[in-house]
């Protein structure tokens, strides 16, 4: 089964939810964390590199993001990126986003393993490398909603993912649920006859914490 991370830092609450239900802790640094971060990641579309290399040197994730490679005169500096976070982390999450790239990538980085990132289309973003250029790669799968998740382990060797939707379908008194209905894998709590006089939000968040770890483990 994949490792499966709750990346959204800021809210306690929400953290200590998903940490009791099994999921590791990741976070966007440098940012304020309620948790050991086991799993970093970066702004990618305003990186500062000094910043987030000084936060990794504080926290010592297990696995961190380096650079988006987006384009072959990037490849150096990704790189550069990624040897220097091999100094504070078990594994380095490399996120190809043009054909091509994957090939001219090393296994193992400044004592460091290197996983490959599938960025998850969504409508925020996401990567076009077909699925096949990941062949024989360990994936670490990034956002997306969890049913596309698992759809993606059909194609790719998903060896953890992340994901913050959950609690943004919260806000609007949903969780995720194995069954299929009319919103979808989302239900609203009432659907589920639950009306709390507060933290509606929260229960919401709990029950998919739990409905999608369960989903995960009922496919070993």
């Amino acid at each position: 089964m994949p490792e499966l991370i709750y990346c959204a830092g800021k809210n306690q609450r929400y953290a200590e939810t998903a940490i009791a239900a099994g999921y590791h802790y990741g976070a966007q640094l440098p940012c304020t964390t309620y948790g050991p971060v086991w799993f970093a990641d970066q702004n990618w579309k305003r990186p500062h590199r000094s910043r987030y290399m000084a936060a990794l040197s504080t926290h010592r994730p297990t696995m961190a993001t380096v650079l988006d490679l987006e384009h072959s005169n990037q490849r150096d500096e990704v790189l550069s990126w990624a040897e220097e976070a091999a100094q504070y982390v078990q594994r380095v999450l490399i996120i190809p986003k043009y054909s091509g790239a994957v090939d001219r990538l090393p296994r193992r980085i400044g004592g460091a393993d290197v996983i490959l990132a599938y960025s998850v289309p969504t409508k925020f973003g996401g990567t076009e490398v077909p699925t096949w250029e990941f062949g024989g790669w360990p994936v670490h799968l990034l956002g997306g909603s969890p049913h596309r998740q698992m759809l993606l382990t059909h194609y790719l060797n998903v060896v953890s993912v992340d994901g913050n939707m959950a609690q943004q379908q919260s806000h609007r008194g949903r969780f995720w649920s194995a069954t299929k209905g009319p919103n979808g894998h989302w239900r609203q709590l009432r659907e589920a006859g639950i009306d709390l006089p507060t933290d509606n939000n929260l229960e919401a968040f709990r029950l998919s914490c739990h409905n999608i770890m369960q989903a995960w483990r009922g496919r070993l």
